[in-house]
């Protein structure tokens, strides 16, 4: 299909451009009703019976008609950030992984099957880098005899957004059922920056391991069973932060969780407590996390949050942390 109206718009697509980002304008609505374009830009996931798919950064697919269609062309991959190091989505996602890594795991083709005892998804999904080795439903029905037999739900964390990530394999799992539960940005920044903050850091207490206090601030489970403990202490450098406070019971103003990884240093569990915020202390502990981080030869940033966590969003700006990509946990039906 490719032609031109009014001599302007155009539609320069086939089915060949399957798996390619495209850019498509589309008319919605009829004249009598008020007519209007729309625009869509993602990875073109599929072409049937007169349907386009198209997977965008967000993670969403939609579907569009062919005989809506006004203009559509392949477009380039998403530019190089502006800001922050440049990284390969395979990297990321490797480093992400090994910073946060399962009690058990298991290779599916070049898939991973995680369990942690349902703490986390992160820790309790497929993580899926690669060919499975099997057609794809087969591979997903190997996914849910998995988890089932771990008594627990079938999760699978897809990425969007950046060269390399899995558009195809979100628009696969939804046609199948699969519903996408939690979206989550990747962001990264230089890493100097942020230890150079200007705030005291002289409260931040690191140390290589966890202790009651640090969790009783940490509010991701109820009570911290050994998968937890696990979870938290496993990746190439650990280092806790924690700010003290003035709860009689030791629990912390704020804490943090750093781990480092070559030039990486990933930054987790930021969480202070309600009383004590706007008091500076989330940037000192991430400046303080940093500063160790450089001490031991890393050079860049990440961190993971949830999409729509405005007041993160706000913090991490400011640090100059920008968006890498997006992922999401997709469950099975």
């Amino acid at each position: 299909m490719e032609f031109t109206i009014g001599g302007r718009l155009e539609v320069r697509l086939t089915i060949a451009d399957v798996g390619k980002r495209v850019s498509v304008r589309r008319v919605v609505g009829t004249a009598d009703a008020g007519a209007k374009f729309t625009d869509t830009v993602g990875v073109l996931t599929s072409w049937d019976d007169g349907v386009l798919s198209v997977t965008t950064r967000s993670g969403e697919t939609v579907r569009i008609a062919e005989s809506s269609l006004v203009a559509g062309k392949v477009v380039p991959a998403a530019p190089a950030r502006r800001r922050g190091p440049a990284a390969s989505f395979g990297e990321l996602a490797l480093a992400t992984a090994r910073a946060w890594q399962p009690v058990e795991s298991e290779p599916l083709g070049d898939w991973r099957l995680r369990a942690a005892g349902g703490f986390t998804r992160r820790a309790n999904s497929v993580l899926p880098l690669g060919d499975p080795g099997l057609p794809l439903d087969e591979a997903l029905g190997r996914v849910r005899r998995w988890y089932g037999e771990r008594g627990l739900p079938a999760y699978i964390q897809t990425a969007t957004g950046a060269e390399g990530t899995q558009e195809r394999l979100c628009a696969d799992l939804e046609e199948r059922g699969w519903r996408r539960e939690v979206t989550a940005e990747v962001r990264v920044a230089a890493l100097a920056p942020v230890g150079d903050l200007d705030v005291d850091v002289s409260a931040v207490r690191m140390s290589r391991r966890t202790d009651e206090a640090w969790l009783s601030r940490y509010q991701r489970f109820e009570a911290p069973g050994p998968e937890v403990l696990q979870v938290l202490g496993s990746g190439p450098s650990v280092w806790f932060a924690s700010v003290p406070g003035d709860d009689p019971a030791g629990v912390p103003a704020a804490i943090g969780r750093c781990v480092v990884d070559g030039r990486w240093a990933g930054f987790m569990a930021v969480e202070v407590g309600p009383e004590h915020r706007r008091r500076g202390l989330a940037t000192a502990v991430m400046a303080a996390m940093a500063r160790t981080a450089l001490d031991e030869g890393a050079s860049a940033a990440w961190l993971q949050m949830e999409a729509d966590n405005e007041g993160a969003r706000a913090l991490y700006d400011g640090m100059g942390f920008a968006t890498h990509h997006r992922y999401h946990h997709f469950r099975s039906a």
